[in-house]
């Protein structure tokens, strides 16, 4: 089929999962992605039913149509939602068993086309592709034991049978049952022990947003921050006082998720709040000196970008040695990196500035281009993925292609891309 005339019906079913926005860019960066080869992209909500919260804001969208009822324009159709077994699984019985907010419209779908013409792709938490061991390890971790007591925490824990309970939600609300259901596991390295453990996830590399720097971006001074996380907050005073001893001192431009009881006076800085257009952002963004990104979404545009920036995804807990909320993106970008040679300076400073560690001075020297800041590296390229899984917005498009050939079923195109995964 040629490129530009892809014929399937693709339907975007944006949510928040995880608690971040991220969950509805992700969905939104497939659909740019699928509308770009050629796919007819909807947004499809039956009538009288109100969209799932956040989802009307202001969105890059792709170019898409809303539809009330189902009017196919092609045989096959592929939805695209974040983690389907969440978003838009069916009311199961039991605790947690509530119908996700897009369960009608994706049951609606899969009815209308066949469940074997019908292929829906779960976007999974980006980068969280730990084993059952290092995801428990983990959530001690978070909890605030302490390393040296990791190990006997783990065989409690076990012991106590929430290593297996822990395991079978996982499966449940995966919905690692389902052989129509493509679960990508987006990452930056390949997660061999992981896919072994759960060989239904299919892992790839990012969702890139695909979003070039534009032109008219040549540096400013400003540095921008993606401030979601509450403990942002709690850094933002070591960053101004990095930046306050540069001359000419950068303006400090905060995009938070809610108001702050710190407040940065002008001319040093502002907070902004209200949710901002996303052209306006993504050319705030490319301008900025430095960029402060956080989560998933605004780390791979940094990445994309490639100009400088740091990234802080939130801590936990106080005293002197605060804990990194969900410390796999920073640690996979750090692996990434200096594979790749990056200077070994720069490196230990996103590292500490990720912990909430040395901010000032990380601050400081980031703003005065010192070390390995001189010249920031480009983003570095990844390894390990099969070719055809190194980048999961082609491998979404690849999907949706041979779904459209007409020649397989949904289950069987799928088990294929599980298998293949799997190096």
């Amino acid at each position: 089929m040629p490129a530009g005339d892809l014929r399937a019906d693709v339907y975007l079913l944006p949510a928040v999962v995880g608690g971040g926005l991220g969950d509805i860019e992700e969905v939104l960066a497939a659909g740019r992605h699928l509308a770009a080869a050629g796919a007819a992209v909807h947004l499809y909500r039956r009538a009288g039913r109100p969209l799932p919260r956040s989802v009307d804001g202001p969105w890059d969208w792709p170019p898409h149509r809303t539809v009330r009822r189902l009017r196919p324009t092609a045989r096959v159709a592929l939805t695209v939602a974040p983690a389907w077994g969440v978003s838009c699984a069916p009311q199961r019985p039991g605790a947690l068993g509530r119908a996700g907010p897009w369960a009608e419209e994706a049951a609606e779908i899969e009815r209308t086309y066949g469940a074997e013409r019908t292929a829906h792709v779960s976007l999974e938490e980006f980068a969280r592709t730990l084993t059952l061991r290092a995801e428990n390890l983990e959530r001690l971790r978070e909890g605030g034991v302490p390393a040296r007591q990791l190990r006997a925490g783990l065989a409690r824990a076990e012991a106590a049978g929430e290593t297996a309970r822990h395991r079978e939600a996982f499966l449940r609300f995966r919905a690692f049952d389902r052989p129509n259901v493509a679960h990508l596991f987006a990452s930056l390295v390949p997660a061999d022990g992981f896919a072994r453990e759960f060989p239904a996830a299919i892992v790839c590399g990012p969702m890139w947003p695909g979003r070039a720097a534009p032109r008219a971006a040549a540096a400013g001074r400003d540095w921008v921050w993606y401030a979601s996380p509450s403990s942002a907050e709690r850094i933002a005073p070591a960053v101004l006082a990095g930046l306050r001893g540069v001359r000419p001192t950068p303006r400090l431009v905060v995009r938070a998720s809610r108001p702050w009881r710190f407040g940065i006076p002008e001319p040093r800085g502002e907070i902004r709040v209200a949710p901002e257009d996303p052209g306006a952002w993504h050319r705030r963004l490319a301008a900025a000196s430095v960029r402060i990104v956080t989560g998933s979404r605004t780390l791979l545009e940094a990445m994309e970008l490639g100009r400088p920036f740091l990234y802080f995804n939130g801590v936990l807990g106080g005293g002197r040695r605060p804990r990194r909320h969900r410390p796999e993106k920073a640690l996979q970008l750090l692996r990434v990196a200096r594979a790749a040679g990056w200077p070994a300076d720069l490196c230990r400073d996103l590292e500490d500035f990720s912990r909430g560690h040395r901010v000032a001075e990380i601050t400081a020297r980031a703003a005065r281009a010192a070390g390995g800041w001189r010249r920031f590296p480009a983003c570095p390229a990844l390894s390990g993925f099969r070719p055809e899984f190194q980048d999961a917005g082609r491998l979404v498009v690849r999907l949706a292609r041979a779904l459209a050939a007409g020649d397989r079923p949904a289950s069987e195109i799928i088990a294929e891309l599980r298998r293949r995964s799997h190096r």
